[in-house]
């Protein structure tokens, strides 16, 4: 099967971003607001291949937004509680948003943070497999996770309000830019073993465990927003972790604990726009440690409360070096790259597999993956090539390079090593779903785990990563970076300190 890496811009999406234009120094107008979007307890839980289901609450979930104007461009930023979004729900939310602020659709940045304790927005949409016949239907709507179109409605209620309050709110803020390091919390999660594949999670003790197969990156990215009261109004932090430390509940994860240490320290009206950088094979489990680490609340805390910390020595660097002043601008193109898809013989077995129940925990096992196998079949005759966004969106000295999958660690720290900006941060599972999106060389011989299986959910064709890594690289380079601020030079010497000018005295 040959690549489609052809890719162009969409009508009506990238106009206002497509033209370069000088660099330029303006006052920035910067404006916040947050909306809750919990579910209600009963309603499906994401996460898995099957149905699971809300009993408990333990904190909010919620859209949080930040709308940066330059007086040439306007861009929104979406921190959201989620799952993931799909691409019918950002058009929609895009075209609200666009009515209500005549925001260019393109300019506006939703990123799930891949929360699974958070609001039924998939795996499967309404009407998805309308076009299936009634096995492959059952399968889609009765046995596999599926949103909830109340709560889709929910969700894009919250954050075309968020958005819209964000844009209606703005007002002279003072920005900082900064990066802080936390390397405690995170773990890349796949290992190569002995037998020369890579597993996901071998699990500690695992004889045959002899590396990690990729990186994690340790980056907290963060721009702080401040008012003439020296008051942290919002903050935008970008790191790369799954959303899986699951509080019992619904909940926003580990960015509840972000967000619980940042209002701890600044404020509880603080708007926290948390963006999830490039986790697809990096989570908060150590396959090696010998000692049961927390889960749970505990767990969401320990690492959304060290990056929380983390964000908060940034901040707290930032004072002396604050502007009013950058450029905002963004890109965006859309790749079409065919899906992967199964053998004529393994659909055929697969249809027989599930034709029947399961009976016991392995037979269950290879239910799942088969009913996964009728279901891409599905996919496949109904779309065999998929739309994938990415964009760039600057703010300053700071670029957001997007994409909509569950990507891989190494490739976001590519796109940080191409880009020509001081500050670059991928921000996955943005403005759509494509699943799992490893590197090549995951794909390969040597490669493996649960991230490549092949899925109604993870299915594009081994190339996608590299494509939608070069293509974020690019639009990074139509872009001006803008400068870091940095504050006011110390003063002219005019002499030491003459307390401190004198030798050591002995009697």
């Amino acid at each position: 099967m040959k690549t489609v890496s052809l890719f162009s811009f969409v009508a009506g999406l990238s106009l206002s971003g497509a033209g370069l234009h000088p660099l330029y120094s303006a006052p920035v107008k910067t404006g916040f607001a947050e909306r809750d979007i919990s579910p209600a307890p009963g309603m499906e839980r994401p996460g898995g291949y099957g149905k699971g289901y809300h009993q408990t609450f333990h904190d909010p979930c919620k859209a949080r937004a930040v709308v940066f104007d330059d007086g040439e461009r306007v861009v929104a930023l979406v921190g959201l509680d989620a799952l993931f979004i799909r691409e019918p729900q950002v058009a929609e939310v895009r075209r609200r948003i666009h009515e209500k602020t005549a925001i260019d659709p393109a300019a506006v940045l939703i990123g799930a943070s891949h929360s699974h304790s958070s609001g039924p927005t998939g795996m499967v949409l309404p009407g998805e497999y309308d076009h299936a016949d009634a096995l492959v239907r059952e399968l889609a709507y009765e046995q596999s996770s599926a949103a909830d179109p109340v709560y889709l409605e929910t969700m894009m209620r919250g954050i075309v309000e968020a958005v819209t309050e964000a844009f209606e709110t703005r007002e002279d803020l003072r920005l900082g830019f900064g990066r802080g390091e936390e390397d405690r919390v995170s773990f890349n999660r796949r290992w190569r073993m002995r037998g020369g594949l890579s597993f996901t999670h071998p699990r500690y003790g695992n004889p045959d465990m002899v590396e990690t197969a990729g990186p994690i990156d340790p980056e907290v990215g963060v721009i702080g927003a401040w008012n003439g009261d020296g008051k942290l109004v919002g903050c935008v932090v970008n790191f790369a972790c799954h959303a899986t430390t699951s509080p019992p509940g619904i909940s926003a994860n580990f960015p509840w604990g972000i967000e619980k240490v940042i209002r701890g320290t600044f404020g509880e009206d603080t708007v926290v726009v948390f963006l999830n950088g490039a986790s697809g094979d990096v989570t908060q489990v150590d396959n090696a440690s010998p000692v049961l680490l927390p889960g749970g609340a505990d767990g969401a805390m320990l690492v959304g409360g060290s990056v929380g910390a983390e964000a908060v020595k940034v901040m707290l660097g930032l004072s002396a070096s604050l502007t009013n002043e950058a450029v905002v601008d963004f890109r965006t193109r859309v790749l079409e790259i065919p899906r992967r898809h199964p053998s004529a013989e393994r659909v055929s077995k697969s249809r027989l597999l599930v034709s029947v129940p399961p009976a016991g925990a392995a037979a269950m096992n290879d239910w799942i993956w088969a009913k996964e196998i009728v279901m891409l079949q599905a996919l496949v005759e109904k779309e065999p090539v998929r739309q994938v966004e990415v964009s760039a969106v600057q703010i300053g000295p700071a670029v957001f390079v997007t994409n909509p999958a569950e990507y891989f660690c190494e490739l976001g720290l590519q796109q940080k090593a191409g880009s020509p900006f001081p500050f670059t941060w991928p921000v996955s599972l943005a403005n759509g779903c494509v699943g799992y999106v490893p590197t090549a060389e995951a794909m390969g011989p040597g490669g493996g785990g649960y991230e490549t299986r092949l899925t109604s959910y993870s299915n594009l064709v081994p190339e996608a990563g590299e494509l939608i890594r070069d293509v974020g690289i690019a639009l990074t380079k139509e872009l001006s970076p803008g400068a870091v601020p940095i504050g006011k030079p110390a003063p002219e010497f005019k002499g030491g300190w003459n307390y401190g000018d004198v030798p050591p005295e002995l009697e």
